[in-house]
């Protein structure tokens, strides 16, 4: 009971080159991910609901990365690359479960931006500790039962040939070995799409829209603090749910398993390794905390 994950290419020179590409993206994600969490817990400056949600981020960059990445370096390097069904199952499920989380979590961060730019005087009440604790555990309880908990109700039948077209167990490769008919699990794949890519993508850009109004009414001298606090936030958002829409709200008849594989290959392991980038590059206080913790080293 074993499924052949087909991946990219079958010329081993191929393979050694994408597994150096590889591997140098995923010592970066963690080394990326790490630090930024290392730096937001050492560091009391960073101790506020903003970086809180930013440390849960990195976490989930790196459960995914690594969900996904070391499976794949393995693979590059076997002659028959292939995972159990029921490793297959894990995988797949820690994917929906991390990446519908991660979708809300970016949410949430929206949320907590519009509070601190729109609602100054509120925020410290409404975004008090407490709360930011609660709001992640709904969070990811959320993330299981939303995105989890309906494929194990309805679960795949897998046909043979087993060979899947991909590189990880993701649900729209494995919906074309499916032994039944797949109408159901097509409306529940459009479901967790549109509870998990949609309505956060609306909410988000809802609550942007009301930051952007806000800040134009701020004084020139304090607009570019208020611009700083927020891009970071946006880039990310337009990578992961850029990549993920084209994916899972693209034409049917644009999709095919190569275009999967590559749009997988963004949103799944790239993502994760360039978030850290984008916040550290673009976020003073990221960068001073950093500072301080390397000189006590």
């Amino acid at each position: 009971m074993e499924v052949i994950l087909m991946g990219f290419s079958r010329d081993i020179k191929t393979n050694i080159a994408l597994f150096l590409i590889f591997l140098l993206v995923y010592v970066i994600t963690c080394v990326g991910n790490c630090i930024i969490i290392c730096v937001i817990i050492f560091s009391s400056q960073l101790h506020v609901p903003m970086y809180f949600f930013l440390c849960i981020l990195s976490f989930l960059d790196l459960s995914y990365s690594t969900t996904v990445t070391p499976k794949l370096l393995s693979d590059l390097l076997s002659t028959v690359p292939e995972i159990s069904i029921g490793a297959c199952a894990i995988q797949l499920y820690l994917i929906l479960l991390l990446g519908g989380t991660e979708c809300l979590l970016l949410t949430l961060m929206a949320y907590d931006r519009y509070l601190a730019i729109c609602r100054p005087l509120h925020y410290p009440v409404l975004m008090k500790w407490r709360t930011c604790y609660w709001l992640a555990v709904i969070m990811g309880l959320l993330g299981f039962i939303m995105f989890v908990l309906p494929s194990l109700l309805m679960p795949l039948p897998i046909c043979y040939p087993n060979q899947l077209n991909h590189f990880m167990c993701e649900v729209l490769a494995l919906l074309k070995l499916a032994c039944v008919k797949t109408y159901l699990r097509e409306l529940l794949i459009f479901y967790m799409s549109f509870m998990s890519l949609l309505i956060p993508f609306i909410f988000i850009l809802i609550s942007y829209t009301c930051i952007l109004a806000s800040v134009l009414k701020i004084r020139t001298t304090g607009r570019s603090k208020a611009f700083s606090t927020c891009t970071s936030h946006i880039a990310v958002v337009g990578l992961f749910f850029g990549t993920g829409m084209t994916m899972y709200f693209g034409p049917p008849s644009m999709y095919s398993s190569n275009r999967e594989k590559y749009i997988s290959v963004f949103y799944g392991i790239l993502t994760p390794m360039l978030n850290p980038i984008i916040y550290s590059l673009n976020n003073r206080d990221v960068k001073v905390s950093l500072k301080k913790v390397l000189s006590k080293i």
